[in-house]
């Protein structure tokens, strides 16, 4: 196998750098065959911070390694400027992206710092935290109060994704999620437990392979009845077949990534994103 080629990446921002992580990763995952050292550098906001930041990229080079990618999403220009004149391959995503906008919308933009990830839009900060205290104290089937007020109830075999899904949900679009197990009493007698009956219209299923399930379990409690391939074919097969019976739309989370089974659960359901 031919050995891969390296290059050292850096996310340069102002605010967090999620934005630009997001951005750039996107575009590097098209790339087969090179192995990506990624740095991320956030809050350079100042002068001084872009011509410290610059070095540090110059660094890379004279190190003797391959040019350097560094992505961008700086507002203020002074510090744009300078993080241009690092001896990089630079992709700027906001002046790319916004000077073409400013011009199709005839107004400039605020070139407001860290505006994308900020608590600004109050409205929308509050339904976020809510709905990851809503999560939180919804896990697992720890509480089923306020049920009521859950936008989707997610349920299935331990271990079949069920809170990181819940968690993403929260976290990046405001949704409350709670969810439910689906323990081997309630797949003997083939019945939805008691607490989630009267919320079947908010009902979601996650399954996933046997399989995958095995790897999973063997982690948290290894070499365990919980743990056997014949275990966890049973239970999933159990648990589709009542999913099937009661009418519960449900997707495999084998192969999906968490983005991926928010992303499909939000349009199954017809769920409103609160936060963006």
């Amino acid at each position: 196998m031919p050995e891969k080629s390296q290059r050292i990446v850096f996310f340069v921002s102002d605010g967090t750098g999620i934005t630009v992580e997001m951005l750039g990763h996107s575009l590097l995952t098209q790339f087969e065959g090179i192995e990506f050292n990624q740095i991320t550098i956030p809050f350079i906001d100042t002068v001084e911070k872009a011509h410290a930041c610059v070095g540090r990229i110059d660094e890379v080079l004279h190190a003797g390694n391959a040019r350097p990618v560094v992505f961008t999403t700086l507002v203020n220009e002074d510090v744009r400027n300078i993080i241009h004149k690092s001896n990089a391959f630079v992709l700027d995503f906001f002046e790319r992206f916004l000077v073409p906008l400013e011009s199709e919308f005839g107004v400039k933009s605020t070139h407001t710092i860290g505006r994308s990830h900020s608590a600004m839009d109050i409205k929308e900060y509050k339904d976020r935290i809510e709905a990851i205290n809503f999560s939180l104290a919804h896990d697992d089937g720890v509480s089923a109060r306020e049920f009521s007020k859950a936008d989707v109830i997610l349920v299935g075999v331990s271990r079949s994704g069920k809170t990181p899904t819940c968690l993403y949900l929260a976290l990046q679009f405001g949704i409350k999620a709670a969810n439910y197990p689906l323990i081997p009493e309630d797949l003997e007698r083939m019945k939805l437990p008691v607490p989630i009956q009267a919320f079947r219209s908010r009902l979601y299923g996650l399954t996933i392979a046997p399989e995958r399930l095995r790897e999973i379990r063997q982690e948290r409690r290894p070499d365990s009845q919980y743990a056997t391939l014949e275990n966890c074919r049973h239970e999933v097969t159990q648990a589709e077949l009542l999913m099937r019976r009661e009418g519960i739309r449900w997707l495999s989370s084998t192969t999906k990534s968490i983005e991926e089974i928010a992303t499909t659960l939000v349009q199954d359901m017809k769920l409103e994103r609160r936060t963006f």
